[in-house]
């Protein structure tokens, strides 16, 4: 899924989601099909690389790529919140409607409290991804 032609919408976009200078940023998911124009701009915001899937720091943001037929939904969101800080995010990013791999937004509505998430709000993330805000409830996690 081709990333976008002009760096200064991705910087853009990744603005409007909420990324700030200083965050530590965790993604999960990654293959050669997601946004590396997005994923630059993500970084370029927040002024360091996004951590892997095996780092042990704290989270403020996850990004979690998602594409139906990567395994169960609910997985993907409980492994992303493993190392989340209190009152971290979690941007669930999927195909857009039409494109290769998307996910009813029901499964993602379905997935979200099972994994111990509320999802906030829909964007469209980038050129061809769909982003879910998703955060902890306000009682907290244990």
């Amino acid at each position: 899924m081709g990333a976008t032609a002009d760096p200064a919408a991705d910087v853009a976009a990744a603005a409007k989601l909420g990324f700030k200078p200083g965050q530590l940023v965790q993604e999960f998911g990654w293959d050669e099909q997601v946004d590396e124009d997005f994923r630059a701009a993500v970084e370029e915001l927040v002024g360091s690389e996004l951590l892997d899937e095996d780092a042990d720091d704290v989270a403020d943001v996850v990004l979690c790529w998602y594409r139906e037929g990567d395994g169960d939904l609910v997985d993907a969101l409980v492994d992303s919140i493993t190392n989340l800080a209190d009152g971290g995010i979690v941007w669930l990013l999927t195909p857009k409607k039409g494109r290769p791999g998307n996910v009813n937004a029901s499964e993602i509505d379905e997935a979200a409290p099972t994994a111990g998430l509320h999802a906030t709000s829909s964007v469209s993330a980038c050129a061809n991804w769909a982003g879910t805000r998703m955060t902890t409830p306000k009682s907290g996690r244990r």
